[in-house]
């Protein structure tokens, strides 16, 4: 038996493959069971990977099976043959026996919320058995639209390149732009880059679809979008637990607590192996519809038979969409869960919002401006590719390892993992003690953290853990742009010289705009923004479509375009349009370091090359890379992040 049928067989037996099976369940595969003790493979997963209820694809899978054969080499002497072709040619195999389902869910999706778009109309429905979704995406404008879609706003279409035939800079501009917009949203795109969508790699460009559906089928498990969800509260004091799960989590609290009330006596933990059987998904579709009951579902004995009579049901209901009954006996998480979240749309089953449901929720201060800030910095470290997802940073970030990680990143070897403590962490200690490294080396690299004790961040102190974020996200920045400036020799650069070199580059191009500094109330309007990506990339933007910039309407309108602009250019930014309409300092420094970042990685005659169809956009020509001057300035953000 080879390794994918290995896969395949231990996944089909309990339904849901998990990290903490790996170790037992890899006796059967050859040369590695044959040569290595359980718990020398359990050592080696450890080392691996730290949480061991994360669900186990195919690419895991052969992940952990090379680097347990390469342990086996280095003990045997003997040495792999072509182990990343194989990597490659088993990865390819998988894609056609596994993912076509999800695929005609993807493309059936696509074709139901694209079908009126103007662009794409002439290109749907895209016909699923086919491979005619991966021709279409490899310009870019349909993960793009696609994008707007999960998020409307997103991504300010008169930003995409949509010519018929595009050259392949359009192209690629279109891809970046996904791939940055598809980051500010929440997807996990590291080691995904433009090349993966332009040559059609499938697993990737479905990988990618998969994240984006999943985060619009989730958008409604949110408490201020849906205030009915305080049903689910067996108490009042439960409700800042509520707000911090993340969506998928809601979604098996919505669905239990209906279960609940269908007297179904098991707990559904999962969208796999707890819902095989389909006689879950016959409770609750009877609770949520039952003018629609069928006795015979729960009396049939043969689940697959089970899973057609449930999706009878949904039909009838108007949720027959994601999955087949196949799809629901094999166990297919991601499309069980779209089915679920897909219900939870159609009809929820809550009552309705009440004043006391109202009343409880306005007991909550609004911290519109801290909820930004987390997710921004949410955003930037899920960018960074950390061994764990964070969906709320105040309660994610508690135990220290996250922090740790991100540290590693920005600042390769400074953490002592000798002394760190891996997750799972049962004792509190243990957590202190990450957390008391993070502050030390927060301290060590001149964080202002004044008062500041591991233990405030173990407790969730939403205002500390915002004021270290972004500290930290502020040094990563300096850090990569003292990198890049070659004229640096080794000074520290500071906001000072930001600033400075925004206003050159936009001087040098013949406008008399600037910024007095990254509270300047003058910045609301987006037009100094617009310069300085004229300035760094001539044909960056198309000067009929930005507009004056008087109303809070034409402030958005250009704010939207200013941040699609800037991720078509390659930057990897998480503010919103209200952080440019409403100056926010942090974020405005954020967006004018990314442009200087991605400026000083691009030299002048690689940034004019190509053409675009925004014929009337600015053709000003830099005339030189000009040097920063290094005189202070009293604009600078505090230490701290305070205004």
């Amino acid at each position: 038996m080879d390794v994918l049928e290995n896969f395949m067989s231990m996944r089909r037996e309990s339904g849901r493959l998990v990290i903490a099976d790996l170790a037992s369940k890899m006796s059967r595969v050859k040369v590695v069971g044959e040569n290595l003790s359980e718990e020398e493979r359990a050592s080696c997963v450890k080392d691996l990977y730290q949480n061991t209820e994360e669900e186990v694809d195919f690419e895991l899978f052969l992940k952990v099976y090379l680097k347990l054969q390469t342990f086996v080499n280095s003990r045997t002497g003997s040495s792999p043959k072509n182990s990343l072709a194989f990597l490659k040619a088993a990865t390819t195999t998988l894609l056609h026996t596994i993912s076509e389902s999800e695929k005609a869910s993807y493309v059936a999706h696509i074709n139901h919320y694209l079908a009126q778009d103007e662009f794409l109309k002439k290109y749907l429905p895209i016909d699923p058995s086919t491979n005619e979704l991966f021709e279409i995406a490899k310009d870019g404008v349909l993960l793009c639209k696609l994008i707007n879609v999960a998020v409307p706003g997103t991504i300010d279409e008169r930003a995409i390149n949509t010519k018929k035939i595009l050259n392949p800079w359009e192209r690629n501009e279109n891809h970046t732009l996904c791939l940055n917009s598809a980051k500010a949203i929440g997807c996990t795109v590291v080691n995904i880059g433009t090349q993966d969508f332009i040559e059609g790699r499938r697993h990737l460009v479905l990988g990618v679809i998969s994240q984006i559906i999943k985060i619009q089928l989730l958008a409604d498990l949110d408490l201020k979008k849906t205030p009915q969800l305080l049903e689910l509260l067996d108490d009042s004091k439960d409700m800042e637990e509520l707000m911090n799960l993340p969506p998928e989590k809601i979604l098996l609290r919505w669905m239990n607590f209906h279960l609940k009330k269908a007297g179904y006596k098991k707990i559904v933990t999962n969208f796999s192996s707890d819902v095989k059987d389909a006689e879950a998904y016959a409770h609750l579709l009877n609770v949520l519809a039952p003018e629609y009951t069928n006795p015979s579902t729960l009396a049939v004995k043969n689940p697959f038979e089970r899973a057609k009579l449930v999706l009878e049901h949904a039909d009838k209901m108007g949720c027959k969409r994601y999955l087949t009954a196949r799809d629901i006996v094999e166990g297919s998480p991601n499309l069980n869960l779209a089915f679920v979240a897909h219900i939870f749309q159609h009809r929820n089953g809550l009552s309705a919002q009440t004043k006391q449901q109202m009343s409880l929720l306005e007991t909550f201060p609004d911290d519109t401006q801290d909820s930004r800030e987390e997710r921004a910095f949410r955003l930037w470290m899920n960018s960074l590719g950390n061994s764990t997802y964070i969906n709320n940073v105040f309660e994610d970030l508690r135990n220290g390892w996250v922090l740790l990680e991100t540290l590693d990143k920005v600042s390769p070897g400074i953490v002592n993992w000798k002394i760190a403590n891996k997750p799972p962490i049962k004792m509190p200690f243990r957590k202190v003690e990450n957390c008391n490294q993070v502050v030390k080396i927060g301290k060590q690299i001149k964080f202002s953290l004044v008062n500041v004790a591991g233990n405030d961040i173990v407790q969730g102190n939403k205002k500390l853990i915002l004021a270290y974020l972004w500290q930290l996200m502020r040094y990563n920045i300096l850090q990569l742009l003292k990198n890049l400036r070659f004229h640096s020799r080794g000074k520290e650069i500071n906001d000072a010289d930001i600033l400075e070199w925004a206003n050159s580059k936009v001087s040098s191009s013949g406008s008399q705009s600037r910024m007095d500094s990254f509270k300047d109330k003058s910045l609301s309007d987006g037009i100094f923004f617009l310069e300085l990506l004229s300035s760094v990339q001539p044909r960056a933007v198309n000067w009929g479509l930005v507009t004056k910039g008087v109303t809070d309407q034409e402030k958005k309108m250009n704010a939207t375009y200013i941040i699609s602009i800037a991720r078509k250019l390659g930057c990897s930014i998480f503010l919103l349009p209200e952080d440019i309409t409403e100056v926010n300092q942090k974020m405005i420094l954020t967006l004018t370091a990314s442009i200087m970042s991605w400026c000083l990685k691009h030299p002048r005659e690689e940034r004019t090359v190509g053409t675009s169809d925004n014929e009337s956009g600015s053709q000003l020509e830099t005339t030189s890379n000009s040097t920063l001057d290094d005189s202070a300035s009293d604009s600078s953000i505090d230490e701290n992040g305070n205004m």
